[in-house]
């Protein structure tokens, strides 16, 4: 047992039994594809960021034949001709995970989405209330997955939430994709674990452990809480003792708000065009702006990114008169940054936004100076575009610059009129 108040960093260590699971989908994108096209089953198959992308994710057939995360496209084509790449479709992606979330939420309180393919799920007492043990739990919720969802995922279990993450990447080669690591398995899980294979345990870190003699979760450990505590501070303490079974950070149900919020993609083909650049910026406007919606929050700060054909990033910000999560209000602020970043005789390969600077629409506090009228009609417009895409599907809804010189005319608000 450990003595609480023997270190300043134990203080608020927890004493409690857990079960925490992390629920991981298995190569998300590549198997959002696959439950979109069950035709890519058993292919190999690569999901890049774009045309003149980079490989994003990978079925386990790509992996096998090689294919390195983060290659570009046009490096992965020459090489690899046998595989399908397909663009990402965030938009897709986001509601498949919401899918997977909402079956996770129904079978337990405590749900925390730690991104959109991953979460943490606190099973504690679940077991009496299935009337099963932890490991055949883990395994009914990844087959309810699979069958509800059509989506294959790996699941970790131990008292900890970064045990739970080591057991989740161990559960990926195993024939059941699923791993508890108990009171009596976790010293065998921190042996067989290499130190950068421990969550939060990054590059740059790593080569400096291992200067150190530490080349596993288990020689981490064994380190005594001085001299941890001198190199790494309080976090490298406190995961220490998560490693140890000692549950230090809880699953939290608290949606916290995203540090930033960005779209972007490569053009089809280079270009100069201004009013192109401006339609272009609108359509991440407007995707951006859903994204802030579904958070309920607002921006304060407004940046536009311009990227040109030899991969220079140009970048400029504004910050907003008042907070809002409303499309042409964000463009009336970032048309201007455009223009001026923008060279006419520069050729560029894509345009995006970048929202930053959130508040909660819970807490906005208006003026009594604000057009309040005109601003809650943008607010319930805003609303109705998400309704309307949420019915009928993804660009039923477009947003766009106007300018009447420009040969694909497009107004402020068209609707795609299907069939």
């Amino acid at each position: 047992m450990i003595n609480l108040n023997k270190h300043w960093a134990t203080r608020s260590l927890v004493v409690e039994q857990k079960y925490i699971a992390l629920i991981d989908c298995d190569c998300f994108f590549v198997s959002c594809e696959r439950k979109l096209n069950p035709e890519l089953n058993e292919k190999a198959v690569c999901v890049v960021s774009g045309d003149r992308g980079c490989v994003i994710a990978r079925s386990p057939e790509a992996k096998k034949m090689g294919i390195p995360m983060g290659q570009p496209l046009f490096m992965a084509r020459e090489q690899f001709p046998n595989c399908i790449y397909i663009n990402a479709n965030h938009y897709n992606y986001a509601k498949i995970s919401d899918e997977v979330m909402s079956i996770l939420k129904n079978l337990s309180p405590y749900v925390e989405v730690y991104s959109i393919d991953e979460a943490f799920v606190d099973l504690t007492g679940l077991a009496k209330l299935y009337k099963m043990n932890y490991y055949k739990l883990a395994q009914h919720i990844r087959k309810l997955i699979l069958e509800k969802v059509n989506i294959p995922v790996s699941i970790g279990v131990s008292r900890t939430k970064a045990l739970a993450k080591l057991a989740s990447d161990k559960s990926k080669n195993m024939n059941t994709h699923v791993c508890i690591a108990g009171k009596q398995g976790i010293t065998r899980l921190l042996k067989t674990t290499e130190i950068d294979e421990i969550w939060g345990v990054g590059r740059r870190l790593a080569p400096k452990l291992r200067g150190h003699g530490i080349y596993t979760a288990y020689d981490y450990v064994q380190k005594n809480d001085i001299w941890l505590k001198s190199r790494f501070g309080k976090n490298g303490l406190e995961l220490k003792y998560e490693l140890l079974g000692n549950l230090i950070n809880k699953v939290s149900t608290e949606v916290a708000l995203p540090k930033s919020i960005s779209d972007t993609k490569s053009f089809p083909k280079f270009t100069s065009d201004l009013n192109y650049l401006k339609n272009e910026l609108m359509v991440h406007i407007h995707a951006a702006c859903r994204k802030l919606r579904k958070a309920n929050c607002k921006c304060n700060t407004v940046g536009v990114i311009l990227k040109t054909k030899d991969f220079n990033v140009l970048f400029s910000k504004v910050n907003l008169k008042h907070p809002t999560n409303f499309e042409f209000e964000i463009s009336e602020y970032a048309f201007p940054e455009l223009e001026k970043i923008y060279n006419s005789k520069i050729l560029y390969r894509s345009v995006g936004i970048a929202l930053e600077n959130f508040n909660p629409c819970s807490n906005e506090q208006i003026s009594l100076l604000d057009n309040n009228p005109k601003r809650e009609k943008n607010e319930n417009l805003g609303k109705s575009l998400d309704k309307l895409e949420a019915k009928f599907g993804r660009n039923i809804v477009r947003t766009g610059f106007t300018n009447k010189d420009v040969p694909y005319k497009q107004d402020f608000l068209g609707v795609n009129h299907k069939g």
